[in-house]
Order: structure tokens, then C-alpha cells, then sequence
């Protein structure tokens, strides 16, 4: 057993700071100006600044959700910090409904979020990946403090110590199992480095390259229309395992799974319940397109046949079944699923859409893994754990299975971010009574 050595202690230390730690960011000074005391938290982010999502970022990609449905606003409609003050701001809210739209594209909504997170520089340190997240036993075995380890860019490790811990470090690249010998191979990327990957090909030199695509949802569809409209040289096919590309549904009555309120029905069943739950409301989320740009794609093939000019395809009902490099190019073995008949095709490079894992947090707690019940939370989204671990775990989209589809998406951040700020109030004893709590509220 360690004694606690003389060393700064936080009472929050947050894993990553995208939007949902920015969101519990913002949920924290609200709940200071309620409870009258601050949390002394501290966010940690491995970049080096502020972007999200930012290597995907291409000319095409829009937000599948409202703007109303930002940081905030859902919770507070008159925050400093939603979308519309950040228009506002930016000179830009009259341009903005001009457009007529709810949804803004990705390079503005990373904006908005670069733009609330310099509002909370005091708080956070970038450039610096969590390694570890450690016990600090006192003498009597309790766990009242947790230890984290960090490395910096330039290899030095950190250790800061915490009351409490978020861990929201988000989605890891999926490579299927073909792939991954060729995780080193500048011809194969995945997804989530499209812009660098791409510049590595070159394609602005007006190259013509063939490329795979290997996905049908959304991050397939998009790269597939950039390529096209950015590239006039390169050759594209989308490899699909389905018999079509699949619109999302994103009709009113469906969208309600997203809404706040479906989390306490989804938490509320039995676990095969949930998971039935779940998988009937799997096309709202996986392997689906928005509507238009599967539109604007047909368009593309038909206009290619009118033209007898066949420059692109999608090729649906195929399954990689090797992967070979081919010394010019990368040979990909293909069989029709339907027809059972296999082709080689050569490309040039490989594109992964291939989508993401969650399972980053079980590394990060590892140290912490014997005295976790299987990474399960409670509503509060707070870990399950043993008495003696009393320095509380926070997971944030890591509870799909528990708590719906909405849990790895933006839908739900104000609501949830506010529910965990309060579990952490009370998890660190520092809550107000409920009598203050409201006096404070009327107020604000």
C-alpha cells in the first residue's frame, strides 16, 4: 500500500476534450453558480489543438443534426455557449439563416467547438495522451485518489492525481483483420486520416489513380463524392457487402431514440431487452446515408452511362477475401455474395471507411479493471465498483449497450453532461443542499 504523498490533487481530471467534455465543461460552471463552489478540473487532450474530426473534414461533409442539438442549448437555450451566440460572434447569424438549413457542415461546427473550447484554455492541456489511469491506495486500502499518467510530445511522462475521473476519448479506427498488415502502407489508410491520406497520394498533381472505398455508410459515401468532385482524374470504386447503399432514417416519430428521455427507457429494461432495442433502430446510425447523398451519387453513375464514360462504380453484395500487395498497386480479391463468382481487382490505394471501435477506455483503466464490474455503469453513467474504490469513474460514450444509440453521438451531450456534473457534485461531497441548490437556481 501507498501513502498519499504531498502532491496537487483535482477533484475532476477529464480524458480527452471533445464535445463531450466540452459539454460537461460548460455543465461545471453552470452547477458552480448553483452550488456556489467550483470543482478544481482539469482536461487533458492528446492533439496539439483543437479539431475535431479534423483529418475528415472534406468539402462535402455536412452535420447530420440540428444545430439546435449543440452543446447546450437543449439544456439552456440561453447559454453564451450555443451555436447561435457562436454565430452571433462570428458575424455570421443572418448569413445563417439565409441558407435556410439546420444543418451546418463539419468545418463549421468544428469551429464552434475549437471556439468554445478557448473559452476553457485554463482548464485543459493539450498535447499530452493519457497512458494510464493507476489507484493510489491510502493506508487503510481505500482508493480515494486515482493516478494519471501522461506522455508529451516530445516523450516526457506526467503523473497528476484526481478525486474523480471522465474518460470520453472517443471511437478508435476499425481495421478489418486484411488490413492490418498494411497498417504501415501509405496505400491504405482508414478514414479518419482522409485528408492527410490523400495528400500522401498526391491526387492534386492530377494523378490517375484507382481507389477502393471499402464501406457503405456515411464516411464511404462522402469520400466517394469528394473524390470525385475534387480529383477529375482518379478512378473510385465503393466496395459494399450489402445489396444497396441504405438511407439513414431520420424521420420525426424514429428520431425520438435520440431524444433525452429515451436514455431512462433503454436504461430501464432487462440487457436483452436493450439489445433488441438497439438493433431495431441499427439504421438510423450504422452503415447508412443521408438521403441526398445517395441521390447525388446515383446521379454520378447515371450520368456515366448517358455519357458511356464509366469512371466510377459502387459495387454492391462483394466480400474482400484477401488482400495482397501487388508491388505497383494493391490487389483486393473479391467475391459476389449473391452469385458466388470471385474477381482481382488492382487499385492504388485503399480507403477504410470502416468505421470505429469503442473500447479505448478499457486500456486507459486497465490498473483499475479488478475492481470495476466489467466496465458496467450506473444511470449517472458513473462505473460500477468495488467498496474500496471510492474515487469515482466517469464513462461518456462507452454505454451504448446501457443506455441507447444516442450515447457515441451528439444528441444527448447537454442532458448527460449535466446528470454527470451532478453525480460528480455528490460523488465528491461538495453538492449544496437541495434548499440552496434551488435558491441559487431562481437566482441565476
Amino acid at each position: 500500500m501507498t501513502q498519499h504523498s504531498i502532491h496537487p490533487v483535482h477533484d475532476l481530471i477529464g480524458v480527452g476534450f471533445g464535445p463531450s467534455n466540452l459539454a460537461l465543461a460548460i455543465a461545471l460552471e453552470e452547477l458552480a453558480q448553483r452550488h456556489g463552489k467550483a470543482l478544481n478540473s482539469l482536461f487533458i487532450e492528446k492533439q496539439q489543438h483543437y479539431r475535431w474530426h479534423g483529418d475528415t473534414l472534406a468539402s462535402q461533409s455536412e452535420l447530420q443534426i440540428s444545430f439546435l442539438k449543440d452543446l447546450v442549448s437543449m439544456r439552456n437555450p440561453t447559454s453564451p455557449y450555443s451555436f447561435v451566440n457562436y454565430l452571433k460572434q462570428h458575424d455570421r447569424l443572418v448569413d445563417f439563416i439565409n441558407l435556410g438549413t439546420f444543418y451546418p457542415c463539419r468545418m463549421e461546427y468544428n469551429d464552434y467547438l475549437r471556439w468554445v473550447g478557448e473559452q476553457f484554455a485554463e482548464q485543459s492541456a493539450f498535447g499530452e495522451e493519457i497512458l494510464r489511469i493507476e489507484p493510489e491506495r491510502a493506508s487503510n486500502g481505500s482508493i480515494e485518489q486515482l493516478r494519471l499518467v501522461s506522455r508529451d510530445a516530445q516523450g516526457r511522462e506526467h503523473a497528476r492525481y484526481t478525486r474523480s475521473v471522465v474518460v470520453s476519448t472517443g471511437g478508435t479506427p476499425k481495421v478489418p483483420e486484411l488490413f492490418k498488415p498494411f497498417k504501415d502502407d501509405a496505400r491504405v489508410f482508414h478514414h479518419s486520416r482522409y485528408l492527410s491520406g490523400v495528400e500522401q497520394l498526391q491526387l492534386a498533381q492530377g494523378r490517375a489513380l484507382r481507389i477502393a472505398i471499402i464501406g457503405s455508410g456515411q464516411s464511404a459515401a462522402e469520400a466517394f463524392i469528394d473524390l470525385h468532385d475534387s480529383f477529375p482524374a482518379v478512378k473510385v470504386d465503393m466496395i459494399v457487402r450489402g445489396s444497396a447503399l441504405k438511407p439513414a432514417d431520420d424521420t420525426p416519430f424514429v428520431n425520438e431514440v435520440f431524444a433525452p428521455f429515451y436514455t431512462d427507457l433503454v436504461f430501464s429494461k432487462p440487457p436483452q431487452e436493450r439489445a433488441s432495442h438497439i438493433q431495431e433502430y441499427h439504421n438510423t446510425n450504422y452503415s447508412v446515408v443521408d438521403q441526398g447523398l445517395i441521390e447525388r451519387i446515383y446521379a454520378v453513375l447515371y450520368r456515366q452511362k448517358v455519357a458511356r464514360q464509366f469512371r466510377h462504380a459502387v459495387m454492391c453484395r462483394q466480400q474482400v477475401e484477401a488482400v495482397t500487395d501487388a508491388g505497383e498497386g494493391i490487389e483486393l480479391s473479391l467475391r459476389d455474395l449473391t452469385l458466388g463468382t470471385q474477381q482481382t481487382r488492382r487499385y492504388d490505394a485503399v480507403i477504410l471507411a470502416t468505421g470505429y471501435e469503442r473500447s479505448s477506455h478499457r486500456q486507459l483503466l486497465a490498473p483499475l479493471e479488478p475492481l470495476l464490474h466489467n466496465y458496467e455503469v450506473d444511470r449517472d453513467y458513473r462505473a460500477l465498483a468495488v467498496p474500496e474504490l471510492k474515487a469515482a469513474v466517469f464513462l461518456q460514450g462507452f454505454c451504448e449497450a446501457s443506455h441507447g444509440l444516442s450515447d457515441t453521438l451528439l444528441s444527448v451531450l447537454p442532458v448527460r453532461s449535466e446528470e454527470i456534473g451532478q453525480a460528480l457534485y455528490r460523488a465528491l461531497g461538495k453538492a449544496a443542499p437541495a434548499s440552496e441548490t434551488l435558491r441559487a437556481a431562481a437566482n441565476a
